[in-house]
């Protein structure tokens, strides 16, 4: 999907970072740190890493099982596979010894779900004369300002996810449940795409936010009802995300009025998306008007968050950088954010990429409740 001298820019950020602690190598073992660093997308069945040295050819080291497949997407050429009966950890610990870096420090995020408390204890063991370094976050933060090729990554992600807004809104019909909206998506994220059918969250739209990540039924939605949808696809591992509420029938006027009012505040909020603001003004805008006209009783939940590369991985969500009322990090060119409002069964969200010029909206399916048999 990328260039190499993306994967060697990236490689030279990581070294910079590692430079910063005096970090001689650093165990790469985050699913998307290591996808971002190498190309290829390692599952966790079996312990993996890419162990990449301040100087020198970084190496990869994971089962022999998968061993072809990553040589064939990765640009690593140094990739060591280990047969399932043999333990990763020592496997791992015996190429950092045998390549001079039994003493050495060794960088590690130790925010990493890879890294287990039992993991980092038996490297201790396995490296007893190794300095370990924290590295915490890393891969969040090296990977949160996005490359023009990245943005575009998330752009394709966007497209899918549009078009299958539009598919779903021509399908629906009163009697279906949410059940098989989610069939029909996932029908169409691979269809027109998408890595997977891993769809996101549709259900009924009840409620302020509860329904946000509620579960899948066989209830039928009926005359009146909200199909709340959010589509979260990926491609090539980057990922967008769009929220729209379906009307089944007529809405109402006073939906119409709230989604009108809702989306105004939204619209506002993402205008002021620019480099240099701080997350928390950004937030405010919104939350606190919200909250103002009363369209909510409370808003605790986060209001945005990052997007970019998702790995095979504990999370569905990447709260690196996210938005709320302490939020202290500012807003930078390069950064990607899911923008999230909800209220009163209707949910709208929008994939938003900060550029220099401003905010750049890349989902574009229309801002209002959209209707079942299309509009």
């Amino acid at each position: 999907m990328f260039e190499i001298t993306e994967f060697e820019a990236r490689l030279a950020r990581l070294r910079a970072t590692m430079a910063e602690v005096g970090a001689e190598v650093m165990v790469v073992d985050e699913a998307e740190l290591l996808c971002w660093l190498t190309g290829y997308m390692a599952s966790e069945t079996m312990y993996r890493a890419a162990l990449v040295p301040n100087e020198g050819t970084p190496w990869f080291v994971l089962r022999a099982l998968d061993e072809e497949v990553c040589r064939q997407v990765s640009w690593f050429e140094d990739i060591i596979g280990h047969v399932d009966a043999e333990d990763p950890a020592e496997v791992i610990a015996a190429t950092l010894k045998d390549r001079g870096y039994g003493n050495a420090r060794i960088g590690v995020d130790s925010h990493s779900y890879s890294m287990s408390a039992d993991l980092y204890a038996r490297f201790h063991g396995l490296l007893p004369e190794a300095t370990w370094v924290p590295l915490p976050g890393i891969s969040g933060r090296l990977r949160a300002l996005k490359s023009a090729a990245e943005v575009d990554a998330i752009g394709d992600a966007a497209r899918v996810a549009d078009e299958t807004m539009d598919a779903l809104c021509s399908w629906a019909k009163p009697g279906i449940s949410s059940r098989e909206a989610y069939a029909q998506a996932a029908a169409e994220f691979v269809r027109r795409g998408a890595d997977n059918g891993k769809v996101g969250i549709v259900v009924k739209g009840v409620g302020d936010s509860e329904f946000l990540h509620g579960h899948v039924s066989d209830e039928p939605l009926n005359e009146g009802d909200i199909l709340h949808v959010e589509l979260v696809p990926t491609v090539g591992g980057y990922g967008a995300r769009l929220m729209r509420p379906i009307a089944i029938g007529d809405a109402g006027n006073h939906r119409h009025q709230a989604a009108e009012r809702l989306t105004a505040l939204q619209d506002a909020q993402i205008e002021a998306m620019v480099p240099g603001v701080e997350a928390r003004v950004i937030d405010s805008l919104l939350r606190d008007a919200v909250l103002a006209d009363n369209l909510r009783p409370s808003f605790d939940n986060t209001c945005g968050y990052t997007l970019g590369l998702y790995g095979w991985t504990p999370r569905i969500s990447d709260f690196t950088y996210n938005f709320h009322r302490a939020a202290d990090w500012s807003l930078q060119a390069g950064m990607v954010f899911h923008m999230v409002l909800s209220a009163q069964g209707l949910g709208f969200s929008e994939s938003i990429a900060v550029t220099a010029n401003g905010p750049k909206r890349l989902t574009t399916s229309p801002r209002k409740i959209l209707q079942a048999g299309g509009g």
